[in-house]
């Protein structure tokens, strides 16, 4: 007959709870004490719901790892089921912290902030708080939040990376008492209201950057850019003259003479993907040899502007004035127009035309083809009317547009970094304050040790 095990002492159960002083990651104010995670949380894992008893429409949200963001729980395009009689365990209430346990964002988590129940799906990990007079359950949030990369590292498997309740219970966690807990709670919640609040007004002004590259364009293409430089130049505001871009502009040239060349002669090739629709530029073209390309793929020389005309590439932005190439020959995809501008248009001026949202909106109304292989027609550049102005003074438009946008450009980068260092602040709060760090915990109040003691004995 097996032997009965005995109980263990509080004693025992408190060395079981606590971190050995070897393996405790930092030190922490004296009155606080690090334990296992396991001491002061218990883990519930998901249910393997049947997906016959799936819904879009009706029924109980499903809390699945992409349902997961930004320390949150989204419910938008969750999947809803059907079934009944689910175990109690497996039910999410307002304000428990779920965690993905598998997968390529293994160690995400978030809070479930809506009133009404859920269900939490396999492979997704709710954190719940053992004993609320030990530990208040946004401090539980923040660390938990903190911690994410050290949980990830807990993980096993190679590309799709697991973790279980057994290997997060007995990870470390730094204890305060009860008071500081909430008085850090209060003060990381201060801190980051402030940081919101500029997060918040530098995305505004981000946001804007669009708005005003739009504006500068606008003012470019209607003459208003150059109305100084026109007065002080001694030109007409009625200089302009209307033109079509097929006036002024070859769409799609006729292919060169390739006959004579050799077959293994090296030349650039530009896949639709080495343009990039952020800067507006071939940013890796590829070699390769004449006899691969020089069928079935668009031909073009230095200073021709390429044009994408296929859905989303074309909306995207995916245009840009051809560079130097090998042997000066160039191929590229065949959903590029090649735009060759005559003596009278200047190559830089119609590129920051093209890719204008203005006319990128245009040639989108009149595209035509099956859904996701819509395509702008020939015509629609070729009799696209504009009012052209001469020579020098597209010029002058081209130096004013690339000085200001880089201006934008230089501001928005500015911009970017003060949002990205708004999130190492945020990082470097939760830091300090699981250190105790923030100036809030006093020393002479009772140790989280003797609390833990006390819960320990009550249960």
């Amino acid at each position: 007959m097996p032997k009965k095990k005995t109980a263990l002492t509080i004693e025992e159960r408190l060395q079981q709870a606590l971190v050995p002083a070897e393996e405790q990651p930092y030190e922490v104010p004296e009155n606080w004490v690090w334990v296992r995670l396991g001491a002061v949380c218990f883990f519930e894992n998901g249910y393997a719901f049947k997906s016959d008893k799936f819904s879009s429409e009706k029924g109980i949200p499903v809390i699945r790892i992409s349902n997961i963001k930004e320390n949150n729980v989204d419910l938008d395009d969750c999947i809803k089921t059907l079934e009944e009689n689910i175990d109690e365990k497996f039910i999410v209430h307002q304000g428990d912290l779920l965690i993905a346990m598998s997968g390529a964002t293994t160690g995400k988590n978030g809070v479930y902030m809506s009133a009404n129940i859920a269900y939490l799906n396999q492979r997704v990990g709710n954190i719940k708080v053992k004993n609320k007079e030990l530990l208040i359950e946004k401090f539980r949030n923040f660390y938990i939040a903190n911690m994410q990369n050290e949980i990830l590292n807990t993980a096993y498997g190679g590309a799709q990376p697991n973790i279980s309740s057994q290997k997060m219970s007995v990870m470390t966690f730094p204890l305060p008492p009860l008071s500081e807990q909430q008085r850090i709670v209060e003060r990381i919640e201060e801190l980051f209201a402030k940081l919101d609040e500029a997060k918040e007004r530098l995305q505004e002004v981000a946001d804007s950057f669009a708005v005003r590259k739009a504006a500068i364009l606008h003012k470019a293409f209607t003459g208003e850019l150059t109305k100084q430089w026109r007065r002080e130049n001694g030109m007409s505001d009625e200089s302009w003259e209307e033109e079509t871009i097929g006036d002024v502009c070859t769409v799609n040239p006729k292919k060169i003479d390739a006959k004579n060349l050799d077959d293994n002669l090296e030349v650039s090739f530009v896949p639709m993907a080495a343009v990039s629709d952020v800067f507006g530029e071939i940013v890796n073209h590829e070699v390769k040899n004449l006899q691969d390309v020089r069928t079935g793929f668009t031909n073009f020389s230095e200073g021709d502007v390429i044009f994408a005309k296929i859905t989303p590439c074309m909306e995207n932005g995916k245009s840009a004035i051809v560079g130097p190439l090998v042997n000066d020959i160039g191929y590229g995809s065949t959903e590029f127009y090649v735009l060759r501008c005559k003596k009278e248009l200047y190559n830089k001026y119609l590129y920051h035309m093209v890719r204008n949202t203005t006319f990128r909106a245009e040639a989108k109304a009149v595209m035509t083809g099956a859904v996701g292989q819509q395509r702008v027609p020939k015509t629609f550049l070729q009799e696209y009317q504009l009012l052209l102005p001469t020579l020098s003074e597209q010029h002058e438009i081209v130096r004013l547009i690339d000085d200001l946008l880089a201006r934008e450009r230089k501001a928005q980068q500015a911009t970017e970094q003060a949002l990205a260092s708004i999130d190492l602040m945020k990082k470097s709060i939760l830091a300090r304050a699981f250190r105790g760090e923030l100036g809030t915990n006093k020393a002479s109040e009772a140790s989280a040790l003797e609390l833990l003691r006390q819960v320990l004995v009550e249960n």
